[in-house]
Parts: C-alpha cells; structure tokens; sequence
C-alpha cells in the first residue's frame, strides 16, 4: 500500500498518525522457519539483513504477514547510509556490517495472521491486532508509535526531524489495506536551498536534445564547491528549453571548472561515491557521465533534508535566481535540525 504526499495535517475525518521512517519498506513473511523478507519491489532482502532473521522466527506468529520499515539507528539518529552499504554482493562484508551497525525493523501493519487474511479488516482492527502480537516484542524488532491525536502527530513532525525520520503518516482508521493504491496521506519536509547550478546530465531519451537533470553546488567553510545532489522531474518541453538556456554556460566551462579533476580522472580515481558523474554500485548501470557548466547560475531549489553534506532525496527546480550571486550559495543558508533522541521511540535496545 503506497501514499500520497500532501502538505499538511489533514483536518477532520478519522485518522491514525504514525512518524514516517526513512529506511527500507519491507513485507515479513514467516511460515514455520520459513522467513522472507522482500523490498517494495519484490526483492528478497533476507542476505542483507542475516541478523534479523532469528529474532522474527522468535517473536512473529507461527503464520504471518507484516508490513514494516528496515531502519539503521546510531546515537544521531536514522543512518540511510550505513543501510544503504549492506547492500553489498559480498556476504563477508555483509556479515562485518551486521555486527558492527546492526538493524531493526519497524512494524505499523498486519496482513495476516495464521489463515486469516486481514487486508479487509479496518486499519484500526489490524492495528489492534498489531499491538496485541508485538506488546512483548524485543529489538530488534519495534512497534511504531500511533497516535489519534492531531497535536501529538505535529509535535512528532517538529520533534522528531533532528533524529532522522521523513515526516509523518496518515492513515484512514476505517482503510483496507489496499495494495499498490495511494490511499495513505504522508506529510514531509521541505525547505528552499539557493544553490549553483554546476553541471548537467542529458536526459535517457533524446539524444542528446533534453536534459535530465541539473547538478547542484553548495559552498563549504573552505570555499570548496561541493557536489550536494541533482534537481529534476522537468516537463518535456522545460528539458529542451534548457538546452538553449545552458549553452552560454558550457563554452571553456571545464577550463577552470571546481569539478575539472572529477571530470578528467574519471570512474575508476577512488572519488566515485563524492564525483558527480561516478558509477558505483548504486547505479545499476545507468549513463551518469555529465556536462560541465561555468558555475555562474543560481538556482533556486526545494529539498526536504539533508543526508550528511547531501540532499537526501532529489531537490525540485523551484525558478532561477540571476538577482544571486553563486558566492552566496553557501552551507550556512541550510536550516540545520538537532538530533531529537530516539529513547523516546525506541525505548530499550538499540
């Protein structure tokens, strides 16, 4: 079951709020010894997370189905990133990630439970249910925190930021579980950043006619350009007007470019995971070869957070800001969050 995204609390009607965990939606399903744990696209994820697997033979019904999040939880909070690295094609460094950043996973849905199937129950029956088979669950394994109460859900938004977590869910207490509908409401974070616009990647299609994505700078401390993520999800004719707009901006650009040693050194110099246009492991092959630009444009961008020194997600064009200069798009304009500790969600254990 998918969500909506909206920009606020919704007002009146019937609803369950939970905290939006940023980590890797997974369905559990245990049969016996049997457990599988499979991705939002049918991917089994069992090797990733070996040391899961004991604790949900221990702890779930004998027949099961439940809907969850894998998550990664440091004394700063959610870390995407250490989950993304289990996600490695060698057990043995599969194997060290689980014991040194172990995981957990978060349960808000139940399925089924031995020959039932509850997907047609109401959400506040399967939730019941939900509390009832997880009241003695230990971590790894948690039950995500639920409220009615619309002011509680706004202080999670608030509060809970810092550590980590995307936003909030809203789920109709009446719903059926309704696979592949977006009939969940989920308000996230969002904020404008002005940043310049660095380079670009041309679009999968078009030969060389659209672009795809612009490449994104931020100032550091030091006056380095950092490479911070990439703005997209343009509408077809904006991909080709920007051909036009972007082609003063690509004469000599390489000839003093901040980016100039990524772009001669290529994949393969040992900078893939930090250079704008270096395969790795996450890019399943995809084209991610880039054109320079003279770092002169600011534009201006809407993000929901930061991972680290980056955009988390894809930032979203918001209109170009030539009243701007690309020395003013620096890390001191971002809105930095503290940590809100996870004690109060996750109550014992890691």
């Amino acid at each position: 079951m998918l969500a909506k995204r909206v920009d606020a609390l919704p007002a009146g009607g019937s609803w369950l709020f939970e905290p939006k965990w940023d980590g890797f939606r997974a369905l559990v399903f245990r049969d016996g010894d049997e457990i599988l744990m499979q991705s939002r696209d049918q991917k089994p994820l069992n090797r990733y997370f070996p040391e899961l697997l004991e604790a949900l033979r221990l702890q779930l019904p004998a027949r099961s189905v439940l809907d969850g999040e894998i998550v990664i939880v440091t004394n700063a909070g959610l870390d995407f990133d250490a989950l993304q690295l289990r996600l490695h094609p060698a057990a043995s460094r599969v194997k060290l990630l689980a014991r040194e950043t172990p995981a957990s996973i978060v349960f808000f849905d139940l399925l089924s439970e031995g020959n039932r199937d509850l997907r047609g129950e109401p959400f506040q029956t399967r939730r019941r249910e939900l509390e009832s088979l997880l009241s003695t669950a230990a971590p790894p394994i948690h039950l995500t925190p639920a409220t009615s109460d619309p002011s509680v859900a706004s202080d999670w938004f608030r509060r809970f930021e810092g550590a980590g977590l995307d936003g909030v869910m809203a789920k109709p207490v009446t719903g059926a579980y309704e696979p592949n509908k977006r009939v969940m409401l989920k308000v996230k974070h969002e904020r404008d950043c002005d940043c310049v616009a660095a380079g670009f990647r041309w679009h999968k299609h078009g030969e060389r006619s659209e672009v795809g994505s612009l490449l994104l700078g931020l100032f550091d401390d030091s006056g380095a350009l950092q490479h911070v993520g990439v703005c997209a999800s343009f509408a077809d004719q904006k991909r080709r007007e920007l051909v036009e707009y972007l082609a003063p901006y690509r004469q000599d650009a390489l000839a003093s470019h901040p980016w100039k040693r990524w772009a001669e050194r290529g994949p393969g110099s040992g900078e893939e995971h930090r250079m704008p246009g270096g395969q790795s492991r996450w890019s399943q092959g995809k084209d991610l070869s880039w054109e320079p630009l003279r770092p002169e444009l600011v534009v201006e961008v809407a993000y929901e957070h930061m991972q680290g020194a980056r955009f988390r997600h894809m930032a979203h064009f918001r209109r170009w800001r030539l009243d701007k200069k690309p020395g003013d798009c620096t890390y001191a304009q971002l809105e930095v969050i503290p940590p809100q500790e996870l004690a109060a969600l996750f109550t014992t254990g890691r």
